[in-house]
């Protein structure tokens, strides 16, 4: 029996590594029908992207069947002019969305509304030139947002209010002659603003802005150049160049006009929306330390190395102005006590040149009345 019996057992060591096998490749092989299930045909998917990129779309693919998981969705590079207002609907997974290089000329109101957890969304080289300011609103771990390259004249006051974890921002290549400084106060955490390629009108319309922006510099953010299309007299300069001093007629226009409505002073720190500003009645008495940085932080200029060194410089050129005013005064003190010592010794010399001058009248009688 045992002789028996020893064939089969080794029979059955050798079909488990088999087995195994067998079973690995149909669980690969069942993963890859699930993903291929759930891939548009227009895409190429894995665990976690869906690439859809140049593939000529005109509309967007059905998406609803993605794989689960998909953190990221490519849709770059296609012609896509207009997109419905479901086309994401059920993606709260999605992380990175790009939609560059495409016609979209309109976008839905929250057409972003289910993408919770989007981080990075990219519009760039579309055809925009207006956006509907509930556009973003859901998107609050946005962290990355691109709209350059298109047609955009202006940024609607409330677009960006909910993006306050928002670190990177471009608005280059637009058509942006001036912009709000109340929509962008709400950015507590932007590090990176481009805002190039603009016909940039450098106006009192601008003035807030400047000093925003000013603002952003000093706690450590990164503006790239903002040059100026108008006035003639300013254009192609840089207007974080221009002195505040080339604004001061914007106060005058002002108070001709009875004031803005709306409009902030440049010299206080900008505050978004959520930080509490203190009130008379009923205010609780907070430390210093309490306080919001916008607000017990004062105003710096845009370098602040500059305005220490025209400091110094000025505080220079005050000290000698006033080391030679006082060296005039002791110059003329010391002259005006030698004349007045040389005055009293010529008094002191007249009587006797007096006398001399009449012995010197008489001895000339004498000689004349002897001839």
């Amino acid at each position: 029996m045992q002789l028996s019996t020893a064939p089969t057992v080794g029979r059955r060591r050798r079909g488990n590594p088999d087995s195994q096998g067998l079973l690995g490749v149909l669980s690969v092989c069942a993963t890859l029908l699930q993903l291929c299930a759930g891939c548009p045909s227009e895409c190429v998917c894995n665990s976690l992207e869906a690439n859809c990129s140049g593939r000529s779309l005109v509309s967007v693919p059905a998406l609803t069947s993605l794989p689960e998981g998909t953190h990221t969705l490519l849709l770059a590079n296609n012609r896509l002019s207009s997109l419905p207002v479901s086309a994401f609907a059920n993606l709260s997974t999605l992380e990175t969305l790009d939609l560059s290089n495409n016609y979209l000329d309109n976008l839905p109101s929250r057409l972003f509304r289910e993408l919770s957890n989007l981080s990075d969304l990219s519009l760039r080289n579309n055809s925009l030139t207006v956006l509907d300011r509930e556009l973003f609103r859901g998107l609050t771990h946005l962290r990355r947002l691109d709209l350059s390259l298109n047609g955009l004249a202006a940024v609607p006051l409330g677009l960006l209010d909910e993006l306050q974890g928002l670190t990177w921002l471009s608005l280059a290549g637009n058509r942006l002659h001036a912009l709000e400084r109340a929509t962008f106060e709400p950015l507590a955490n932007l590090q990176h603003l481009e805002l190039g390629m603009n016909p940039w009108e450098c106006d009192c319309n601008l003035r807030d802005f400047k000093h925003w922006m000013e603002w952003l510099i000093y706690r450590g953010g990164n503006v790239d150049a903002v040059e100026c299309t108008l006035p003639k007299d300013l254009r192609g300069r840089d207007i974080r160049g221009v002195p505040v001093e080339m604004f001061n007629y914007c106060l005058q226009l002002e108070d001709e006009n009875g004031g803005r409505a709306g409009s902030t002073k440049g010299g206080s720190p900008p505050c978004f929306r959520g930080t509490a500003t203190p009130s008379s009645e009923g205010a609780v008495v907070r430390t210093e330390a309490e306080l919001p940085d916008c607000v017990k932080q004062r105003y710096r200029p845009v370098s602040v190395r500059r305005a220490i060194g025209t400091v110094v410089i000025a505080g220079v050129v005050c000290g000698i102005v006033c080391i030679m005013m006082v060296a005039a005064a002791a110059y003329g003190c010391i002259y005006a006590s030698l004349m007045a010592k040389y005055q009293r010794e010529l008094k002191k010399r007249q009587p006797l040149m007096g006398d001399a001058e009449a012995e010197a009248d008489a001895e000339e009688k004498q000689i004349s009345s002897v001839a």
